[in-house]
């Protein structure tokens, strides 16, 4: 058995989260990714704690099984010397605001001219083109311009921050892997690379999905707590006595059956399905003082034995440690270095092969430790 991605070669200009996590996706896979990095302008997830040995626990991550090689791109005998060994790699990536590259010479249009097989792609937030091109932005930008978060959150607090990045990976990362390796398929049968221009707000924006298709085809405009999948129905997150949470998604005929019993709610049974606001807010009313008559612990109990689509709202440390994660295998020991015996516990990729193996040869180098 061998890595799914074995001979693929990737060039990483990227730094932060979208472009790492992407290349992170690609080197477990078996690519072999070479991370170019400033020797004078660290990457800063390299400096964000917390550290874990010797070094910040996200660039462990986001940058094992990468090379780190320290070059100044103002340099230009560094430009050289990676002109004269960009035939030896399939894809570039880079996540530099548009236009840099181009300055610094690096750009897809000169490389292709040596290389017409390169796959490239560019990952920004707003794309490279249109009047948000050059404006810097972060995670909470493209998901408010996005449309995402004026139909998530309650009415009477707005949006919520959230706890992960979904623009920088389900819009960047993701979406950027999904392209690079389209393009690698069709450059089996072209013989020829292309130009990938990835906006983390496109690419987040499709995921409004249901919400978009019917707000652009069933004319529905779309509002917070409003809608049958965002807390307009009892499918939604209620409160125990001791102020954790249960997730209710007991939408199908059988499950809301099971639950109305379980709970004795006839209510659940009578108004659970009712477009009428009035009824709905009943239904949720009913759940909740229901919830909060026993607390996160009991109720947990209660419901792991029922297939009604109740599961508790965990934290994350609950998380990783829970059955699910290790019946899974979501975590992984990764050596600090090739051959180490001392290892460093990190999230495993979560993509599982029948044939083929993933790559988890060593955590995140420390900044030149290679060399073309």
């Amino acid at each position: 058995m061998s890595a799914a991605l074995k001979g693929l070669k990737v060039l990483d200009f990227s730094t932060l989260l979208p472009g790492p996590f992407a290349t992170l996706y690609l080197a477990d896979l078996g690519a072999e990714v070479t991370h170019v990095e400033s020797p004078t302008r660290p990457d800063l997830i390299r400096l964000l704690p917390p550290y874990a040995n010797g070094q910040a626990t996200a660039h462990s991550y986001l940058n094992r099984n990468k090379k780190s090689i320290a070059l100044d791109l103002k340099d230009s005998a560094n430009i050289a010397l990676l002109k004269s060994k960009i035939t030896e790699f399939d894809i570039v990536v880079e996540q530099f605001r548009p236009g840099v590259m181009q300055r610094l010479g690096l750009d897809y249009e000169t490389l292709a001219k040596l290389h017409p097989r390169l796959i490239y792609c560019s990952i920004t937030g707003y794309g490279q083109t249109g009047l948000y091109k050059d404006k810097a932005g972060h995670d909470i930008n493209y998901l408010a311009l996005s449309g995402i978060m004026g139909h998530s959150g309650r009415q009477d607090s707005g949006p919520p921050p959230l706890g992960i990045q979904i623009a920088d990976v389900a819009g960047g990362s993701l979406h950027a892997v999904i392209a690079i390796l389209t393009a690698v398929i069709e450059r089996a049968c072209s013989g020829q690379g292309q130009y990938i221009d990835i906006s983390m707000t496109d690419c987040v924006a499709t995921l409004n999905s249901m919400a978009a298709a019917a707000s652009l085809a069933g004319n529905t405009a779309q509002q917070a707590e409003k809608e049958y999948l965002n807390g307009g129905t009892f499918y939604d997150y209620y409160q125990t006595q001791d102020g954790r949470y249960l997730s209710i998604g007991s939408l199908e005929p059988q499950f809301m059956t099971a639950l109305a019993q379980l709970l004795e709610l006839p209510v659940l049974l009578e108004k659970g399905t009712s477009f009428d606001p009035a009824d709905r807010d009943e239904v949720k009313a009913a759940l909740k003082a229901k919830i909060k008559l026993k607390d996160w612990a009991e109720w947990s109990v209660l419901f792991a034995g029922q297939d009604v689509c109740v599961e508790p709202v965990l934290n994350l440390e609950e998380a990783l440690r829970s059955p699910l994660a290790q019946q899974r295998q979501w975590q992984v020991e990764v050596p600090l270095f090739e051959g180490s015996t001392q290892t460093e516990t990190q999230l495993a990729c979560p993509i599982k092969f029948s044939r083929s193996t993933l790559s988890y040869d060593y955590i995140g180098r420390l900044l030149g430790h290679d060399c073309f």
